[in-house]
């Protein structure tokens, strides 16, 4: 009988390994800024891009954004010039103009703290809403982004074929302890030793007891 992953000793030592790398460029921005605001805007410009651009556009456009009311008095061209070149930088624009309105005459310019309310914000899908609820609220959320999805299934601790199943898999058996960190553990782990094609597996604290599902080549 195969015995279970040992997913709690595991993400303790990635934890501590992790320590030398830099943060996600969300986190980094909600430890240092402590913004609600902020932190859905920066995973709003997340999305698609790379960690050093998203935080270089955010902290570009938080230059000019200090409120709700700020970002809906932006004009559109004004928007794409602060964020580009995120990815997908003129529909993250219009969203941005239309999230700043929205707060503002629905929730008094502050962003709402339930998964609900915001999933009807444009660009907002459940990563973000997850995201935002665990780094801005201290809320208990699994926020499972492409690295989560991806590093839980190559250790055979889900067997899941999106992050939406990913996430409701977790939901299921990772101990609560866990949520609100493991975005942003695993994610520094993903981009730097766990990666999608050949894995640095020869340096990773955990490769004796990583079962390497799917991967075809490491290094």
């Amino acid at each position: 009988m195969q015995r279970p992953f040992p997913i709690e000793p595991v993400l303790q030592k990635i934890s501590e390994y992790v320590e030398a790398f830099q943060l996600p460029s969300v986190t980094h921005i909600a430890r240092d800024q402590h913004s609600p605001l902020y932190v859905l805007v920066s995973t709003i410009l997340s999305s698609r891009t790379k960690d050093e651009t998203t935080l270089v556009a955010a902290q570009r456009l938080f230059e000019h954004v200090g409120s709700a009311r700020d970002l809906e008095a932006l004009s559109e061209p004004e928007l794409v010039r602060l964020i580009y070149p995120v990815g997908f930088y003129r529909t993250k624009a219009r969203n941005l103009k239309k999230l700043g309105r929205i707060l503002n005459e629905r929730y008094g310019g502050l962003v709402p703290q339930n998964m609900a309310e915001l999933l009807e914000l444009p660009g907002v899908g459940r990563k973000t809403a997850n995201l935002v609820l665990a780094l801005a609220f201290d809320a208990d959320a699994i926020c499972v982004d492409t690295h989560v999805h991806r590093i839980t299934n190559r250790w055979g601790y889900v067997a899941t074929q999106t992050p939406a199943q990913t996430e409701m898999a977790l939901r299921k058996k990772l101990p609560s302890r866990w949520w609100k960190e493991i975005n942003t553990v695993l994610v520094s782990f993903g981009q730097q030793t766990c990666r999608p094609i050949s894995p640095f597996c020869s340096t990773c604290p955990v490769s004796n007891v990583c079962p390497r599902k799917g991967v075809l080549r490491k290094r």
